[in-house]
């Protein structure tokens, strides 16, 4: 494997997030790299498409010494006709990757371990997957034995789409300059391409997940209309239901190199409690995880606290993608009864629209449907510090989140929150159960898409001027008490030095 001089200290492995993608996990990805600006970094993008990616939304700092980026729809190329017989050992290789991705009934065996000896030795290429005859005899052996879906081509696609970024991300893995050790923003593409770095690099290897990566690709391929399925296996509502066998094909790939990303990184970091637990029952080893709440820097937010204007503004506002994920849905039929009980009140919806178009485009129908015009406005892209202040409430309606910095935000400019009970928001609002002593509550939690108990909450606060004071000041203390910068940055200060050396 590669032995010359690091180029970096860390090299941070982010899918779909910085430096494209604003908010969210791309901030505290920024947050990070300058808040350690006496490490070096560098950074592998991996992408979908390259046409759903714009310009740069972050500078890039000048502690980042090198950046590529990486897209999986370069993996598919233009299919010529079978019959090159692909390299000595191909098909073997192939089966086994067939197996341990797809086959839902055999143990490991060692064969996810021989999976990534394959991948980071770089045996296999693009050809072998796409074009070889090898490839094809091994997807026509597991539709024989496995496959329940009666459509051939949805299953040679599907496995073709799966298996061909892998091999591209061990192209990547031969190719990428050394660092002296790794860090992954999520399991996934990214997480996958740390685990094959590690055995190349024999370097420590630290993953962090914001969200558990699994569990929202799984609410993704449950929402997803891409996936060809007959009549009788479509999925039905909900996510405990059966899922078609070409969706299910999808769940088990991402569980797989899941685990193989659990099984390569040391520490496995989460945002909260409830987290780290559904890391260990997806197969993290309880002796590598660890817990480091997100943190805000607080100084920062001084000046937005002083523009509070006086007074409880009524206007409520969302602050996020505007995707399925967030729910916008609910959060504008809420407004639909905020407004009715209190006619003056706004909702502003306030981040990007460009990531699914059709959905935002049904949002702006919705606004129209209930006669919301005027009262319902999409504000496109703000700067968080100045909008806050301008704010009477907070409100998330996710059905996913981890540890929002949105609310440690909100509550640095004064702004009380309601959120949906996903992640850790209720042990943000409500406070965790070992916080002594106990503050109290700094907004309220209500059911994942319920309209109406949203709309209530946002009544009961803005209704009643002494609640709402209590919750902002709670609010206040908790963000200064336990998630400022400094203490997150100081915790990761100390793993990066431990994986490095520096210590």
């Amino acid at each position: 494997m590669r032995s010359e001089t690091p180029i970096a200290d860390i090299c941070l492995l982010l899918e779909g997030t910085w430096p494209y993608v604003r908010g969210g996990v791309s901030s505290w990805v920024n947050q990070l790299i300058l808040g350690l600006p006496d490490f070096t970094f560098s950074v592998v993008f991996i992408g979908g498409q390259r046409e759903a990616y714009g310009e740069r939304q972050y500078r890039i700092p000048a502690n980042v010494v090198h950046i590529e980026e990486h897209f999986l729809e370069s993996a598919w190329r233009p299919v010529e006709a079978l019959g090159r017989a692909g390299h000595e050992g191909a098909g073997e290789t192939l089966r086994q990757m067939h197996r341990y991705l797809h086959d839902p009934g055999i143990p490991d065996e060692g064969l996810g371990e021989g999976l990534l000896d394959t991948l980071a030795s770089g045996r296999l290429c693009l050809e072998d997957v796409l074009r070889s005859r090898s490839s094809w005899e091994a997807i026509t052996e597991g539709y024989t034995r496995h496959c329940s879906d009666p459509s051939f081509v949805n299953y040679f696609w599907t496995l073709r789409t799966m298996h061909a970024p892998l091999v591209m991300l061990s192209q990547v893995a031969a190719r990428l300059p050394r660092a002296r050790a790794l860090h992954s923003i999520s399991t996934g593409y990214a997480g996958l391409l740390g685990a094959v770095l590690q055995r190349r690099w024999q370097c420590a290897y630290l993953l962090s997940e914001h969200g558990i990566y699994t569990k929202e690709r799984k609410i993704d391929l449950a929402q997803a209309s891409w996936i060809s399925e007959g009549p009788d296996e479509a999925l039905r509502t909900g996510l405990d239901t059966e899922f078609s066998y070409i969706r299910n094909l999808w769940i088990r790939f991402f569980e797989r190199i899941g685990l193989l990303t659990y099984r390569a990184a040391d520490p496995i970091i989460s945002l909260y409690a409830g987290n780290r637990q559904r890391q260990i029952a997806d197969g993290a080893h309880p002796s590598r995880t660890r817990v480091i709440p997100n943190g805000i820097a607080m100084a920062a937010w001084a000046d937005a606290l002083q523009r509070r204007p006086a007074g409880i503004a009524p206007v409520v506002g969302l602050v996020g993608r505007v995707v399925p994920i967030k729910d916008v849905k609910t959060f504008i039929r809420a407004m639909r009864g905020v407004v009715s009980a209190i006619p003056e009140a706004e909702g502003w919806v306030v981040g990007p629209e460009e990531e699914d178009r059709a959905y935002a485009a049904e949002c702006r129908s919705l606004v129209a449907s209930l006669g919301l015009e005027g009262k319902v406005k999409f504000l496109g892209f703000r700067q968080i510090h100045e909008l806050l202040p301008n704010l009477g409430l907070m409100v998330l309606t996710s059905i996913s989140e981890a540890q929002p910095l949105v609310i440690l935000e909100a509550w640095a400019a004064g702004t009380p929150v309601v959120s949906s009970d996903v992640g850790s928001c209720r042990e943000l609002i409500e406070g965790a159960a070992d916080e002594s002593p106990p503050l109290g509550c700094a907004g309220e939690v209500v059911a994942i898409a319920d309209p109406q108990a949203t709309a209530r909450a946002i009544i009961g606060l803005l209704g009643n001027p002494e609640r709402w004071r209590a919750a902002q000041a709670v609010g206040l203390e908790r963000v200064n008490r336990y998630y400022t910068e400094a203490l997150m940055l100081d915790r990761y200060r100390n793993l990066y030095r431990n994986a490095t050396g520096r210590l």
